[in-house]
């Protein structure tokens, strides 16, 4: 059976196959790049990226391809041209392990889903709290 219960982001790219490990410390490394305040950790069993508890990005290593997540309807709009090569659906990038890994890609993907995560938390803080 294989492993699913990992503590860190380093253990889940280890157990994946050799030939997607580099692929996954090349998606890794551009998400902290764009991200460098994010909280690494593994949540839903795949590597997470957090600022302040909320979760920015995720991305899972699968037998053809890697994905990315959340794809949400403004990261699809935004990079609309940039993802026609890929496919993108129900909130997933599927990226395809034998191709170059789009770096700066990813790492614009990740900033603006910090963005989104940051002013989502700014409009949850100044909303006044119901007593």
């Amino acid at each position: 059976m294989v492993k699913t219960n990992f503590k860190s982001v380093d253990e889940y790219i280890a157990a994946q196959p050799k030939a997607a490990q580099g692929v996954l410390q090349l998606v890794r490394s551009s998400i902290r790049k764009a991200v460098p305040n994010a909280e690494e950790s593994i949540s839903y069993k795949i590597p997470t990226y957090k600022l302040r508890g909320d979760p920015v990005i995720y991305f899972a290593g699968w037998k053809q391809h890697y994905s990315l997540y959340p794809a949400t309807n403004h990261i699809v709009a935004t990079f609309k041209d940039d993802l026609a090569a890929y496919e993108v659906k129900k909130g997933t990038i599927r990226l395809p392990l034998s191709q170059p890994v789009p770096v700066k890609l990813i790492e614009r993907i990740a900033k603006i889903r910090a963005k989104e995560v940051t002013e989502r938390a700014k409009t949850k803080s100044a909303v006044p709290k119901k007593r």
